[in-house]
């Protein structure tokens, strides 16, 4: 009798184990698919926020004019960041490259001085540039606008893509990642279904049946979500020690979201997964059971 119940607490333990594997690697799968999207999104606003919009200054405008136009810029809604480059630091890069000063040769700086805007990501599109540029160039100072447009719409084109499959990829995972840990809670329930049958004979209620089937969910769905935290964080770790400028767009927002995602949908997935079996085995029949 000892060793048949040794035997038993053996195969359940080595049961809740492989459960818990299971679901860890569901729920690393699903969280890399969630850090990929929230990355995705950082990286296109990165992307898009240093995509540059040159501004082409009078050449009568002086430097107090100048650092006054920054100045108003800075307040507009769709500003991010701005340069001021002014036609001094233009002439001394130019002498620099050409080796000699092209205002000896002329008499005048022929260089005219700069602003270079990066807009916030929401404003770096075409549609939004053409209003931006109309609205720039009301100011009598401002010469020329220049900015990459089949740059920036090729980036915009290729990011939304990029977004779109990931986004298919993150819902088809999902279906997946639910049919496979309700598979696997499932097998662990099926194994104890005379046990569920033998409760329901002596009069136990439906609820304190699966009140310890549902504990012990909760505790796999966790034990898998912590396992799949660490597993995610020694892959971010690894980026990071290989390329520390990953953290641009891998942000802390990023790691808490995804760690969040993991232990939600890893609690509520085996918690659901159980309730549900259970409720199958409960409303069988004594000759239901022995089919199955």
């Amino acid at each position: 009798m000892a060793k048949k119940k040794k035997k038993t607490r053996s195969h359940g333990g080595l049961q809740v184990v492989t459960l818990c594997i299971s679901t860890a690697m569901v729920l690393i799968l699903l969280g890399m698919v969630v850090f990929s999207v929230l990355t995705a999104r950082n990286l296109s606003n990165y992307v898009k926020e240093n995509l540059t919009v040159t501004l082409m200054l009078s050449e009568d405008m002086t430097n107090p004019e100048a650092q006054k136009l920054c100045a108003d810029l800075k307040k507009k809604r769709y500003i991010y960041n701005l340069t001021y480059i002014s036609k001094e630091e233009v002439l001394k890069a130019q002498t620099k490259e050409l080796g000699a000063d092209p205002s000896e040769f002329v008499g005048v700086n022929p260089f005219v001085g700069s602003v270079e805007l990066q807009l916030k990501a929401d404003f770096a599109n075409i549609d939004s540039l053409k209003w931006i540029a109309k609205e720039l160039k009301k100011n009598a100072q401002v010469t020329e606008i220049t900015y990459p447009q089949m740059l920036i719409d090729s980036v915009n084109k290729n990011l939304r893509k990029i977004n779109i499959v990931l986004l298919i990829l993150a819902v088809l995972l999902a279906i997946v990642s639910f049919s496979l840990i309700n598979n696997s809670v499932r097998l662990s329930v099926y194994a104890r279904r005379f046990t569920i049958r033998t409760m329901k004979l002596v009069g136990a209620s439906w609820g304190f049946i699966r009140r310890p089937f549902l504990k012990r969910s909760i505790t796999i769905g966790f034990i898998a979500s912590i396992i799949a935290c660490l597993v995610l964080a020694g892959g971010i770790y690894a980026l990071w020690y290989y390329e520390p400028d990953v953290l641009m767009v891998i942000t802390w927002q990023v790691m808490v979201i995804t760690a969040a995602s993991v232990f939600i949908f890893g609690l509520l997935i085996t918690l659901l997964c159980s309730y549900v079996s259970v409720n199958k085995f409960l409303r069988m029949t004594a000759g239901d059971l022995y089919k199955i």
